[in-house]
C-alpha cells in the first residue's frame, strides 16, 4: 500500500510539472519576436502570408489589381466611360447590319463578327464604316471609328432636302435620290434610310434596283450624294451670282435674290 501512494504521489508530481513547463513555453511564444539586426533575419522572421508592412498579402487574379487599368473591373469602367463620351459628341450613330461567321477548328468553332455602322451629325456630314472583331461590341466600336475617319459633308437645301435628283451605283446594286417638297418624309428603306437619318435629311425619295446586299446599297448611295453640287458651289465655279443661277427660270430678279439668300448649305 506504501508503494502505491508513492507511485501516485510520482505520477502527480510529474503531471503537474509538465503542467508548468507547458505554461512556460506558451509565455515564451506570446512575447514579441526580437528586432532583427540585418535583413535576412526579418525576413526569416516575418511571417509568409504577410506582406513587407506585416500588412496581408492579397490573393493575386484578374482582380487583384481593381484601382489600376489592367484587367480588373476599374478598366473595364474607364474603357465604358469613353465610350460614353464619345458617343456624347453630337454625332449619331446606325448600325445598319452585323454579320457572323464562323471558323472550324481543332477544339470547336471560333466566331466572329463583322459590322457595319453609319455615323453622321445630322446637318450635312455623313460617313460609313466596318469592323471586324470577336465580339459585338469590339467590332461596332472599330466600325464607328473608322466611319468617323472619312465622314464627307453634302449640300442641303433649306437643311431638308437634296438640291437635285442623282444616280449612283456600285457593283450590282443601283439607287436613284430625288429632291422632295417638304412633308414628304425619308421615303427609304433598309441601308439608305439609315444614311439619311445620320444627314439630317428630312424629305427625299429613294430607289434601289439590284442588290440587296447592304455594303453595296451603302457605296451606291454615297456614290449618289458625292456627285451632289448646290447653287452657291456652282456660281462660284462659274464665276456668277446665285440669283443670275436662279433667275433663268423665268423668276424676278426680286424672288431670285430672296431664293439666293434662303439657300443653306
Amino acid at each position: 500500500m506504501m508503494a502505491d501512494e508513492n507511485n501516485n504521489e510520482n505520477a502527480e508530481a510529474q503531471t503537474e510539472e509538465k503542467v508548468a513547463t507547458a505554461e512556460t513555453e506558451h509565455a515564451v511564444t506570446k512575447e514579441e519576436p526580437a528586432i532583427a539586426d540585418t535583413p535576412s533575419e526579418a525576413a526569416a522572421n516575418q511571417d509568409p502570408a504577410q506582406g513587407a508592412e506585416g500588412q496581408p498579402r492579397q490573393r493575386g487574379g484578374r482582380g487583384g489589381n481593381r484601382d489600376g487599368g489592367g484587367r480588373g473591373r476599374g478598366g473595364r469602367d474607364n474603357r465604358r466611360n469613353n465610350r460614353r463620351e464619345e458617343e456624347d459628341d453630337g454625332i449619331i450613330e446606325k448600325l445598319v447590319h452585323i454579320n457572323r461567321v464562323s471558323k472550324t477548328v481543332k477544339g470547336g468553332k471560333r466566331f466572329g463578327f463583322a459590322a457595319l455602322v453609319v455615323v453622321g451629325d445630322g446637318s450635312g456630314r455623313v460617313g460609313f464604316g466596318k469592323g471586324k472583331a470577336r465580339e459585338v461590341p469590339e467590332a461596332i466600336q472599330k466600325a464607328s471609328a473608322a466611319a468617323r475617319k472619312k465622314m464627307i459633308r453634302v449640300p442641303l437645301k433649306e437643311g431638308r432636302t437634296l438640291h437635285h435628283d442623282g444616280k449612283g451605283h456600285f457593283g450590282a446594286g443601283k439607287v436613284t435620290v430625288r429632291t422632295a417638297p417638304p412633308g414628304t418624309g425619308i421615303i427609304a428603306g433598309g441601308p439608305m434610310r439609315a444614311v439619311f437619318e445620320s444627314l439630317g435629311v428630312a424629305d427625299v425619295v429613294t430607289k434601289s434596283v439590284g442588290t440587296s446586299n447592304p455594303y453595296n446599297m451603302i457605296r451606291a448611295t454615297f456614290d449618289a450624294l458625292t456627285d451632289q453640287t448646290s447653287p452657291k458651289s456652282v456660281a462660284q465655279r462659274r464665276g456668277k451670282k446665285v440669283a443670275d443661277l436662279l433667275g433663268r427660270g423665268g423668276a424676278s430678279e426680286a424672288e431670285a435674290e430672296a431664293e439666293a439668300a434662303a439657300i443653306a448649305e
